[in-house]
C-alpha cells in the first residue's frame, strides 16, 4: 500500500490506471492539464504499457480514444469544458454508436471563470449528447467515479462523462493505493458496418437503443449509492431540504457539521444524468421546499418536476453566474432558511468578514501580465509601432494578455484570430475600405484550429497579416511540448512538424521568419507585409515571430544576459511601464524616474530598444 498527497487531477490519473485504462489522450487546458502528465508519471513508475498522447486538439483526442474503445480496450480522453465544444461532433455521434471497451471522457469545468472564455456546465453537454455524467465532490470521489464510469460504460456500451470542477482538479487529498497492474486486453476490432459506419436509418435505431439504455441507467442511479444518497429519516417531513452535487455538496456537508444542523436533509446527486427521478421524487415528497445548489447551471433544478417546491437559480436564491464559493453558499442557505422561517446557520456574514479582512491588508491590485522577458511583449510592441491603426484580432493563449499593450481587440475562441481577421476584411471591403488587420496566434493554437481558417481565407481572397507567435511550447496551460519541437509527453521523440511547411501548404506565398527581440527588424517586416497585403497582386502575409519561451527555455531564450540601468536622462514618461508593460520596471516616486527590479528582470535587454529617451542603458 502506497499513499500520496495528490492533486485532484493526480487522483483522477490514478483512477484511470487503477481501472485499467490502456489509451489516454488529451489536449491541455486549465483546469485539466495535469491529468495526462500524472498518467505518464504513474504509468512509468509502475512500468505500465499505457498509450499516452497530447493530441493536436480535443476532437483528435476523442477520436483516438473512441477508436481504441471500439477495438475493445479501455480508453479515456480529457479536456476542459470549452474543449468539449471542439470534440462535440464526435461526442454526440459516439453516444449513438456506442463502444465495446470502456470509454470515459473527462471534461473539467471552470466556474468563475478563472481561466476560460465561458462558465459552461459540461452536465448540459452530457444531457444534449445523451451521455451519462458523474459529478465528483472530492479528489477521492473523482478517483472512485473513474472506475465506476469504466464499468458503466462497458455494461451499457455507452461513453460516460466525468465532470470534475476546478476545485476538485486543484484540491489536494491524501490518497492510498495499491501497486498498479497493466490491463492486457488485446485490440480486436470486429467489422460491423451497420454500427460503426451507420447510415441515418441505422442511426435512428441506435437512438432508440440509446434511449432504452438511459431508462436502465436511470434505474441504476435511483439506487442509493455513495454517489447518489440522501439523509432523510423514514416517515419524517421537513420544511426545507437541500439538493446538491459536485463541489457544493462537500461545502454544504462541512457547514452543516460545523453548525450542527441535522434538521435539514441533504440529497447529493453525484450521478445526476440520466436523472434519478424516483430518488428525487422521494426526497421532494418529504420536504415542503427544496433548495438546489449546483454549479454552474440549472441541470438538477430543471429536472425536478415540482417547480412550486423548488428554490434555486430560477427563483433568485442562487446567483446565475460565478463560482459558488463557501461564503456565497452560506448566504444562499441563510436566505432560504429565512424564507422558510428557520434559524439561519450563523448570526454573522462570513463573506463580509472575509472581505473586510482582505480589505485591511491594502494589497495592490495587479492585472495579469506577460512574464518579464516574454518574446510576445516584443512582438506586440513592434506590431503596434508598425501599424498603430490596425484592427488586432487575437486568440487563446498567453498572448491574450497583449490586450494590455493595445494589440488585442478580439478574443473569441481557439482559431478565431484568423477567422475574425477574415471576417473583418470582408466587412470593410464590402464598403470599399482596405482596413489594416493584424491577427496574432500562438504556434500551438495554429496547429489546434488555425489551419482551416487560413486555408479558407486564402481561398476567399481575404487580405490581412497573420503573426504566428512561435515560442516553441504550449506555455499558458503548463509548458506542454510543442509539435514543432518533436518532443512527446512521455519523453520519447515524435516527428517535428515545421510551421513553415504547414503555412505554405495553406496556400501562403508571403512568409517571413523574424526574431521579435530584434524590434527594429520586426517593425520593418510588419510594414513590408502591409505593403504586400495592399498590393493588387498580393495576398495574406504571414510572419512567424520566433523566440523560445523565457520560462520553458531559460538558456536558449536569453543566451547572453544584458543587465540594464536607468540613466538620469529618464524623464519618467512611463512608456516602458505602460506601453511596453515590462513588470520588471517600476516607478520610483522619490527619484521621479523609472527603476529596474533586479529580482524580476530577465535581462533580455529589449527595453534598451524601446525607450524613447534612450535612458535605458546596458550596465
Amino acid at each position: 500500500m502506497k499513499q500520496e498527497f495528490l492533486l485532484g487531477n493526480g487522483a483522477i490519473a490514478l483512477g484511470l490506471l487503477e481501472a485499467g485504462c490502456q489509451i489516454m489522450t488529451s489536449y491541455p487546458g486549465t483546469p485539466s492539464s495535469e491529468i495526462l502528465p500524472e498518467v505518464v508519471r504513474f504509468s512509468k513508475a509502475a512500468n505500465l504499457n499505457t498509450g499516452i498522447e497530447w493530441s493536436i486538439n480535443e476532437k483528435v483526442a476523442f477520436d483516438n480514444a473512441f477508436a481504441a474503445a471500439i477495438s475493445g480496450k479501455r480508453a479515456a480522453c480529457c479536456m476542459k469544458m470549452v474543449g468539449l465544444n471542439v470534440a462535440a461532433d464526435s461526442f454526440m455521434s459516439a453516444a449513438y454508436i456506442g463502444n465495446i471497451g470502456g470509454l470515459v471522457i473527462i471534461s473539467c469545468d471552470d466556474p468563475g471563470p478563472h481561466s476560460s472564455q465561458t462558465e459552461q456546465d459540461s452536465r448540459l453537454m452530457a444531457r444534449l449528447g445523451k451521455v451519462p455524467v458523474l459529478d465528483p465532490s472530492s479528489p477521492e470521489e473523482a478517483r472512485e467515479m473513474i472506475k465506476f464510469a469504466f464499468d458503466l460504460s462497458e455494461e451499457f456500451e455507452v461513453p460516460v462523462l466525468v465532470r470534475p470542477a476546478i476545485r476538485i482538479c486543484h484540491a489536494r487529498q491524501n490518497i492510498k493505493y495499491n501497486t498498479l497492474e497493466s490491463n492486457l486486453t488485446k485490440a480486436d476490432f470486429k467489422r460491423e458496418p451497420n454500427r460503426w459506419a451507420s447510415t441515418p436509418k441505422f442511426r435512428f435505431m441506435q437512438h432508440k437503443a440509446l434511449n432504452e439504455k438511459h431508462v436502465k441507467i436511470s434505474e441504476k442511479f435511483n439506487t442509493l449509492t455513495p454517489f447518489n444518497m440522501h439523509t432523510l429519516e423514514k416517515k419524517k417531513s421537513y420544511p426545507l431540504g437541500v439538493i446538491t452535487g459536485g463541489v457544493p455538496s462537500s461545502v454544504i456537508q462541512d457547514m452543516f457539521e460545523e453548525y450542527e444542523r441535522n434538521d435539514i436533509p441533504i440529497m447529493k446527486l453525484g450521478a445526476p444524468y440520466p436523472f434519478p427521478e424516483k430518488l428525487s421524487s422521494e426526497f421532494m415528497d418529504a420536504c415542503e421546499k427544496v433548495l438546489v445548489i449546483e454549479e454552474t447551471d440549472t441541470v438538477i433544478e430543471y429536472m425536478l418536476r415540482d417547480k412550486h417546491k423548488t428554490l434555486g437559480r430560477l427563483t433568485g436564491h442562487v446567483p446565475m453566474e460565478g463560482e459558488l464559493v463557501p461564503e456565497k453558499i452560506e448566504g444562499i442557505l441563510n436566505k432560504a432558511l429565512a424564507d422558510c422561517k428557520l434559524v439561519p446557520l450563523s448570526d454573522y456574514d462570513c463573506g463580509m468578514e472575509a472581505a473586510a479582512l482582505v480589505g485591511e491588508l491594502a494589497l495592490p491590485i495587479r492585472k495579469p501580465t506577460l512574464c518579464p522577458g516574454c518574446p510576445h511583449r516584443a512582438s506586440f510592441y513592434s506590431i503596434r509601432k508598425a501599424l498603430p491603426k490596425a484592427i488586432f484580432p487575437s486568440d487563446i493563449g498567453c498572448y491574450t494578455l497583449g490586450s494590455n499593450l493595445g494589440v488585442v481587440d478580439t478574443v473569441l475562441d481557439m482559431g478565431a484570430g484568423i477567422t475574425m481577421a477574415s471576417g473583418f476584411w470582408n466587412a470593410y471591403i464590402q464598403d470599399d475600405v482596405k482596413k489594416p488587420i493584424v491577427a496574432t496566434m500562438g504556434d500551438s493554437t495554429f496547429f489546434h484550429s488555425g489551419t482551416t481558417g487560413l486555408i479558407n481565407a486564402v481561398y476567399n481572397n481575404s487580405r490581412f497579416i497573420l503573426v504566428i507567435l512561435d515560442n516553441h511550447i504550449t506555455a499558458m496551460t503548463g509548458m506542454q511540448p510543442a509539435i514543432t519541437q518533436g518532443d512527446r509527453v512521455d519523453g520519447s521523440k515524435g516527428k517535428a512538424i515545421a510551421l513553415e511547411t504547414i503555412v505554405k501548404g495553406c496556400g501562403i506565398e508571403y512568409l517571413k521568419v523574424v526574431d521579435p527581440f530584434d524590434t527594429k527588424n520586426m517593425i520593418q517586416t510588419v510594414k513590408d507585409a502591409a505593403k504586400y497585403v495592399n498590393d493588387p497582386d498580393g495576398g495574406i502575409a504571414v510572419i512567424i515571430s520566433r523566440h523560445p519561451c523565457v520560462i520553458g527555455f531559460k538558456d536558449e531564450a536569453i543566451p547572453e544576459k544584458i543587465e540594464v540601468n536607468i540613466s538620469d536622462d529618464c524623464n519618467d514618461c512611463g512608456f516602458c511601464r505602460k506601453r511596453f508593460e515590462c513588470p520588471a520596471l517600476f516607478e520610483d516616486k522619490d527619484e521621479e524616474k523609472t527603476q529596474v527590479n533586479k529580482v524580476l528582470c530577465a535581462e533580455c535587454g529589449v527595453c534598451i530598444q524601446i525607450c524613447p529617451q534612450h535612458a535605458i542603458e546596458k550596465a
